[in-house]
C-alpha cells in the first residue's frame, strides 16, 4: 500500500471548515483506492500568529519540509492587517515564503464548468458547448514579476521612471513546457502556448523553445496563439482549449479571466508544483479563492475547490490517476444530483437543493 505524508495547513477564515470536508473525502479515497495517508495539521497565517507569533511558524515550515505535499486552505484577515508590518502579513510571509522555499515554479489552475452548472457561467449557453474544461498552466517564478532590474528612479523635476524586466532563460521555458505537455497527455492531448512573439524577444524565445520541446511529445497537438487573441477566444469559444501554457504575467491574467467561466471561485482548485524528489513531485495545493472571513463559521462556504485540490495532489504529486478521477467524478455526481451550496444555487433550477458546507462534503463522500 502506498503511504504519503501530507502537511495540512488550513489557515484562516473558511480555511478550517472547507479543509475538514476535503480531508473526509481524501480519507474515503484512500479506503477505496488502497493508499494510506499521514495527515499532520499545523497553523499558518493569522492562526500561525496566534500559535507562534508569525504567519509561518518554524515548526510549520519544518513539517512542510518533511512532507510529500502541502494541502493548504487560505490565509488573510484584512481586519488584522494593520497590526503588523506589510512584510509580516500572511500573504507575503507565508505564501510567498513557501513558494520560494520549495521552488514552486508551475501553477496549474483547472477551470471546469459542468453542464449542470451552465446557469452559473456568464457566457451564453451556445458558447459553453457540452461544458467547459480548461487547464491554465502558469510559469510562477520567472518573467516580469521577478526579473531584474526592478526599480523606480527619480529623474528630477517631478519625473520618475519605473522599470520592470521581462526575462526568461531557455531552461525555465523548457521546464514549464514539459509540465504542460505531460499535463496534456493526462487530458485531451492538446496544448495551446500563449506568447507575444510578434513584438517581444521573450515571446520569440518562448515559441522556439516550446516548439522544440513539443517534438518530444508527438501525441500532443501543439498550437501557438498571441495573448490578445487568446483572451478573446476564451470568451468567444472556450471549448476549443485543453491546456493553456503561459508565462507568468500572461498566465496571471488569463487564469483569472478563465476562472470567471466556472461561475464561482468556490469551484476552482489550484496546484503549484516544484521539483521531483524520490519519484514524487512536491506540490502545494489550495483553492483559488481567499479566506472569505465574512462567511467563516456559518456552514455556507463551498468546499468543492478544496476537495478538488486533493484530486490534483493525488494526480500530480503521487501519480494516483484513478483516485484523482474518482474524486472528480464524485464531485460531478453530487452536482448532477442537484447538490448546491449558496454560491452555485439557482432557485429556478429544477431539482436543485441548497445545502451547507458539511452537507456538500457528505454528499461527495457518499458519491465516492
Amino acid at each position: 500500500m502506498n503511504s504519503f505524508k501530507i502537511a495540512v495547513l488550513a489557515g484562516d477564515g473558511i480555511g478550517p471548515e472547507v479543509m475538514v470536508e476535503a480531508v473526509k473525502v481524501l480519507r474515503q479515497a484512500g479506503r477505496k483506492f488502497d493508499f494510506s495517508l499521514e495527515l499532520t495539521e499545523a497553523p499558518v497565517g493569522w492562526a500561525g500568529f496566534d500559535a507562534a507569533g508569525k504567519a509561518l511558524p518554524d515548526a510549520t515550515l519544518d513539517l512542510c519540509r518533511k512532507s510529500d505535499a502541502i494541502l493548504f486552505g487560505s490565509v488573510g484577515l484584512p481586519d488584522r492587517d494593520p497590526t503588523v508590518p506589510k512584510e509580516q502579513r500572511p500573504e507575503r510571509a507565508a505564501l510567498l515564503r513557501i513558494r520560494k522555499e520549495f521552488g514552486l515554479y508551475a501553477n496549474l489552475r483547472p477551470v471546469k464548468l459542468p453542464k449542470a452548472l451552465a446557469h452559473a457561467c456568464p457566457l451564453a449557453a451556445d458558447r459553453q458547448g457540452d461544458g467547459i474544461d480548461i487547464l491554465v498552466l502558469r510559469e510562477l517564478t520567472g518573467g516580469i514579476y521577478f526579473g531584474q532590474p526592478k526599480k523606480t528612479e527619480d529623474l528630477g523635476g517631478g519625473n520618475q521612471r519605473a522599470t520592470d524586466t521581462l526575462v526568461y532563460t531557455t531552461g525555465e521555458i523548457e521546464r514549464i513546457a514539459h509540465v504542460g505537455f505531460k499535463a496534456a497527455r493526462l487530458r485531451r492531448k492538446k496544448l495551446t502556448s500563449i506568447d507575444k512573439a510578434n513584438v517581444l524577444e521573450n515571446g520569440i524565445l518562448w515559441r522556439e523553445v516550446v516548439t522544440r520541446v513539443g517534438r518530444e511529445y508527438p501525441d500532443v497537438a501543439l498550437e501557438h496563439m498571441f495573448v490578445d487573441n487568446g483572451a478573446m477566444q476564451l470568451m468567444l469559444r472556450p471549448t476549443q482549449f485543453d491546456v493553456l501554457l503561459c508565462e507568468n504575467m500572461f498566465g496571471d491574467i488569463l487564469s483569472d479571466e478563465a476562472a470567471a467561466l466556472a461561475g464561482s471561485l468556490g469551484m476552482l482548485p489550484s496546484a503549484s508544483l516544484g521539483a521531483t524528489r524520490q519519484e514524487k513531485t512536491f506540490g502545494f495545493y489550495e483553492p483559488a479563492g481567499g479566506s472569505a472571513p465574512d462567511i467563516a463559521g456559518k456552514n455556507i462556504a463551498n468546499p468543492i475547490a478544496q476537495i478538488l485540490s486533493t484530486a490534483l495532489m493525488l494526480r500530480y504529486s503521487f501519480g494516483l490517476q484513478a483516485a484523482a478521477d474518482g474524486i472528480e467524478k464524485a464531485v460531478s455526481k453530487a452536482i448532477e444530483a442537484g447538490c448546491r451550496t449558496g454560491d452555485i444555487y439557482n432557485p429556478r433550477e429544477t431539482g436543485a437543493r441548497k445545502m451547507g458546507t458539511r452537507e456538500m462534503g457528505d454528499a461527495i463522500v457518499a458519491a465516492l
